[in-house]
């Protein structure tokens, strides 16, 4: 089982940035495709990214497309989430998770989880 941890969270204004970053431990996260979710209060938890092992190949959830970019550096065991143009609706808990199934954007597809992050976005 690999343990994740986020970070980077935190309260920005609307149209701000934010970089969150999840740091694995216990496992390499190289052969683990790596997603990013979100849940706000009375919402159920919904994708927001994804990642294969390789990075080539990401895919994104039509809200954040455009506006948020998944990466991730294998060498460090990290894998980040830059969040620009911020909107009020992206306001949730974000958590980092890793799937061992190639295309991965269920939260079924995951197999472990972070704690998470807050991430608050005022109008």
């Amino acid at each position: 089982q690999v343990q994740l941890v986020e970070s980077g969270g935190g309260l920005v204004q609307a149209g701000g940035s934010l970089r969150l970053s999840c740091a694995a431990s216990g496992r390499t996260l190289s052969s683990y495709t790596m997603g990013w979710f979100r849940q706000a209060p009375g919402k159920e938890r919904e994708f927001v990214a994804s990642i294969t092992w390789s990075g080539r190949i990401t895919y994104y959830a039509d809200s954040v497309k455009g506006r948020f970019t998944i990466s991730r550096d294998n060498a460090k065991n990290t894998v980040f989430l830059q969040m620009n143009s911020l909107k009020p609706d992206d306001t949730a808990v974000y958590y980092c998770a890793a799937s061992r199934t190639v295309v991965a954007d269920k939260p079924a597809d995951f197999g472990s989880w972070g704690q998470g992050t807050q991430v608050t976005v005022s109008s």
